[in-house]
């Protein structure tokens, strides 16, 4: 593998992969109750979720974007991606004691998805 290949891995595939283990690793945990009342914990986990989503979708798209993409081809990419594994996330709780698969978790992940995605696509067109 030519020396530059590799470290566009590195730069840029690599921190997709590792924010996707983060995410599989988090979804693992049995229960992530805070210590708040229960509205103010299910309010910043749903925060946490739109997050670490619109994140993921960041990282994909500047990592698609150096492979010499279209620009919309690069944030459409991100945005399926990110919300297929929005539904294998979900899909993986199911078999995750104490916790639940939830279509309303992947439509707060979409949230996160497409506010990040708006963002690149107004910053994309200056």
């Amino acid at each position: 593998m030519p020396d530059g290949k590799l470290t566009n891995i590195i730069n840029f595939w690599l921190p997709v992969f590792l924010w996707c283990t983060f995410i599989y690793v988090m979804s693992s945990i049995p229960s992530l109750k805070s210590d708040f009342s229960s509205d103010i914990d299910f309010v910043l986990r749903k925060i946490a979720h739109m997050s670490e989503y619109g994140f993921l979708t960041f990282l994909f798209f500047r990592a698609s974007i150096n492979q010499k993409m279209y620009f919309q081809k690069s944030l459409a990419y991100a945005i399926i991606f990110s919300i297929v594994f929005a539904l294998t996330d979900e899909y993986h709780q199911l078999f995750v004691f104490g916790r639940q698969g939830s279509l309303r978790d992947v439509f707060i992940d979409s949230l996160g998805i497409f506010f990040v995605a708006f963002l690149i696509y107004k910053r994309g067109k200056k």
